[in-house]
């Protein structure tokens, strides 16, 4: 079975992000993504100034499960409109992925998202 879950325990968080090779952060907040107790990647986030921000989807080493990533991302952004944002913002590079999850260049060049839009109603994705 495919699941979802936060990271709870920091230190878990900084394991998981060494075996992705993407740089921990103590301040952000982490998804991981499992299928069959097999460890397949981790997103790491975060909320400041009343926007949502994506720091990393990095995949496990061995594994090319894009699904399972996009999942991550998706969660994350309903994370954080749950929490209050109204917008987000990916803090990678542009790609495939990123923009698969939502994301578009604004008129200030950085990959965006409106939470509000976003989240609307079911299946209403702008």
């Amino acid at each position: 079975m495919f699941t979802v879950k936060p990271i709870e325990k920091k230190e878990e968080q900084k394991a998981l992000c060494e075996k992705c090779s993407v740089r921990y952060n103590a301040d952000f907040f982490a998804y991981s993504a499992y299928e069959d107790g097999k460890f397949l990647g981790i997103c790491q986030f975060g909320m400041r100034d009343g926007s949502g921000h994506i720091y990393n989807i990095a995949k496990a080493p061995g594994t090319d499960d894009f699904t399972s990533q996009f999942v991550l991302g998706r969660a994350a952004l309903n994370f954080m409109e749950l929490c209050g944002a109204e917008e987000a913002y990916f803090e990678g590079e542009e790609s495939r992925l990123s923009l698969a999850v939502g994301f578009k260049r604004n008129e200030k060049g950085k990959l965006y998202v409106n939470l509000k839009e976003f989240f609307s109603a079911p299946c209403e994705h702008k």
